[in-house]
């Protein structure tokens, strides 16, 4: 079930980071934690847009995936300013070492971790991930979560994330913030 460091970890009001796959949740979490903790909701990757002035998937396209990361971690370091929100990251975030610091140092980072069947079933009702164009969803998934979950699982706290309610997973999230 659910995995903490610290078994009664305090939270402290410092930003909550959401990390994990792509299709885990974190947005749609996010959303309805932010609401349960009466916090701001931020998506990065729609900051990300905002300050490129175009989509993610134009960026990937023009520029690649490198100066991709490159803006994302600057736009993570101006959301984690020590202000309490609640943050959702877009799934490669915390796989460049940087940010992965950034966020482990100045928020609280709760992964998301789900089954791959369970990421293939969501991300297919999207084709609006970069990753995925052209490819085989459960292929990049498989290969995704066993490049990243080791990375992953240095969050503060694991979560798991399955076919059920989303207010399943914040409950669980609100459970381990002793919330």
């Amino acid at each position: 079930m659910l995995q903490s460091r610290s078994r009664k970890l305090a939270w402290k009001g410092k930003p909550i980071v959401l990390v994990g796959l792509m299709g885990v949740g974190k947005s749609t979490v996010g959303k309805r934690l932010a609401t349960r903790l009466r916090l701001p909701f931020v998506d990065a990757d729609t900051e990300i847009e905002t300050a490129a002035g175009m989509s993610i998937s134009d960026i990937f396209d023009r520029f690649g995936e490198p100066y991709f990361r490159d803006g994302e971690r600057r736009v993570i370091a101006r959301l984690v300013d020590g202000t309490p929100k609640v943050i959702a990251t877009g799934g490669g975030a915390f796989v460049n070492d940087d940010t992965r610091a950034l966020i482990l140092e100045s928020a609280l980072a709760i992964w998301l971790d789900a089954d791959v069947e369970v990421l293939v079933d969501r991300v297919a009702r999207r084709d609006t991930r970069p990753l995925l164009r052209d490819q085989n969803p459960r292929a990049v998934l498989e290969s995704l979560a066993e490049a990243r979950n080791p990375l992953y699982a240095q969050a503060h706290i694991r979560v798991p994330s399955h076919h059920a309610p989303h207010e399943t997973t914040v409950n669980a999230i609100l459970e381990a913030l002793d919330q």
